[in-house]
């Protein structure tokens, strides 16, 4: 595996610490800058809205650029924003540079997607997916926890700060490790932007993404309530939600790695056979969530689902994708994103509507039900038309 991927993956496990960090650094921001627990939750809202923009917006505006060129330039505006965001004093301006700084990284994302597979061949392909995908879920383990020690012990601009740092070394191995020079030196004249449109909003690939963006949201949906269910319906203290994220964070890890390691030679199965253990496994911890034991078994297994199954989409997606160079990275990041930004909507919808904290797991089954439907409407769609399914 070349260097290159896996300082592609540091670059992402920095981001990724940015877009998940705020979740336990969101009381001292409010109590900081003077404004609401409502107004402070907007900032990650703001991060997924600019995710899911920027990811066709910036692949596009970067598309003539060398692809070393394209990351240096986002990884730079990246680190700027966020020691912007470490010195205001203003909600407004950090509004604006979590806004700014997810278009940073969903630039870089879409890039990093399609760089790193075309620096391997395609029996590595998978592997070099997870590597940078790996990238967010060593976020989850490490880096969200570490943000929020230094939130509570220097407060929450040490996280920011600790971000930009995290993304120096990065951007100097990019500058190093991957080729530069003007675009054509090893890099092919960029598709138009018609057919690339066209590959995407093809029959194909519109359910891939479809059924992406389903299993993020479902993932994220029941992750990001996962505190107050083990502490109000499964009755564990307080003191055991960093250890069941970690445990989160570790199943996700084993997952991608799995993926990565078998994505290439068995991505159908892989989907398939994880999307009905998605299934099943949001139902079980909805069923299962007053009893501490079963759940802390369910956490890391979902974990490992819920990551292995997305790698593999991510992997299928890239490979059907062939013909949309630029937008193909940039349309997987803004699938996942929107699963990303709806599937906690629709938990929080459920919560509202005085349905119990069970509720937004059963929001996650209920979600992973519909991706198997479309899942299951598009083979059934390819079979009828007489082509074979190759992922």
């Amino acid at each position: 595996m070349p260097f290159a991927v896996y300082v592609l993956g540091l670059a992402v496990f920095a981001q990724g610490t940015s877009e998940f960090m705020l979740s336990g650094l969101v009381s001292s921001i409010a109590a900081d800058l003077g404004v609401s627990l409502a107004a402070a939750g907007l900032l990650t809202s703001a991060f997924a809205v600019g995710m899911v923009l920027g990811a066709p917006l910036m692949a596009l505006a970067g598309r003539t650029w060398p692809r070393r060129r394209a990351l240096l330039f986002f990884l730079a505006v990246f680190v700027a924003v966020h020691i912007t965001g470490a010195l205001t004093p203003s909600y407004g301006v950090l509004l604006a540079t979590r806004f700014v700084g997810a278009l940073a990284n969903a630039g870089f994302w879409a890039v990093a997607l399609t760089a790193a597979v075309s620096m391997v061949p395609d029996r590595l392909k998978g592997r070099a997916t997870a590597v940078v995908v790996g990238g967010v879920t060593i976020a989850c383990v490490v880096g969200v926890p570490a943000g929020a020690v230094l939130g509570e012990r220097w407060g929450w601009r040490a996280a920011f700060w600790a971000v930009a740092l995290v993304s120096l070394p990065a951007f100097v191995a990019i500058l190093r490790s991957l080729p530069g020079g003007v675009r054509g030196d090893g890099e092919a004249a960029p598709v138009p932007v018609r057919d690339e449109v066209r590959v995407l909003t093809g029959p194909r690939l519109r359910p891939t993404l479809l059924t992406m963006a389903l299993v993020q949201g479902a993932t994220f949906c029941a992750f990001s309530y996962l505190e107050p269910l083990l502490t109000r319906t499964t009755g564990l203290g307080s003191a055991w939600v960093p250890a069941a994220l970690a445990l989160f964070g570790a199943g996700a890890f084993l997952g991608v790695t799995v993926a990565g390691r078998y994505a290439d030679r068995r991505a159908t199965a892989l989907v398939a056979y994880g999307m009905v253990a998605l299934a099943l496994g949001w139902s079980a911890l909805a069923l299962t969530a007053g009893r501490p034991v079963a759940v802390l078994v369910l956490i890391p297994l979902l974990g490992l689902l819920a990551f292995g199954t997305g790698t593999a989409l991510i992997t299928r997606l890239l490979g059907q994708a062939a013909g949309a160079p630029t937008l193909a990275g940039a349309s997987t990041t803004c699938a996942f994103n929107l699963g990303a930004a709806v599937g906690p909507w629709a938990g929080g919808l459920a919560l509202d509507a005085g349905l119990g904290h069970r509720a937004p797991v059963w929001v996650s089954a209920a979600l992973m039900g519909l991706a198997l439907v479309v899942a299951g409407a598009r083979r059934a769609a390819v079979a009828v038309s007489g082509v074979r399914v190759t992922g």
